[in-house]
């Protein structure tokens, strides 16, 4: 799958399903340096993701400062059609002050067997 570079950083849609519903989210940062998959939580809220009061919540901390999300297993995340079963991601507001509907981070690049390759800009993976 190609990646679309935009303020040199690659970005890639991603297919989020859980409880049946699916959605294909545009703008998603594949990020290495990102250990967990996250999701804005609004895109969230169209396939059914809520906050519960069982929910743990967990702070993120990076370049961008700290965020406070929580998490949740999901049916199956995906790209180009390569994907995890009842994966977790991580949900939260991700109001980093551009346009980023998610990261795509080394839990899901790793246990997927992504392979970057940035000469070409695209991801695929190894079966």
């Amino acid at each position: 799958m190609r990646l679309i570079l935009r303020d040199e950083l690659p970005f890639a849609t991603v297919t989020f399903v859980h409880r049946g519903s699916s959605v294909d989210v545009a703008n998603v940062l594949v990020d290495t340096g990102s250990a967990s998959t996250l999701l804005n939580a609004d895109i969230a809220a169209t396939i059914g993701i809520f906050p519960e009061p069982t929910d743990r919540l967990r702070t993120l901390r990076g370049v961008g400062g700290r965020e406070v999300v929580f998490a949740r297993h999901i049916d199956r995340v995906e790209i180009d059609g390569h994907g995890l079963d009842q994966f977790e991601v991580e949900v939260g507001g991700m109001d980093y002050g551009f346009d980023i509907n998610g990261i795509l981070g080394m839990d899901f690049l790793m246990g997927a067997g992504g392979v970057i390759d940035l000469r070409t800009m695209t991801i695929g993976f190894h079966s």
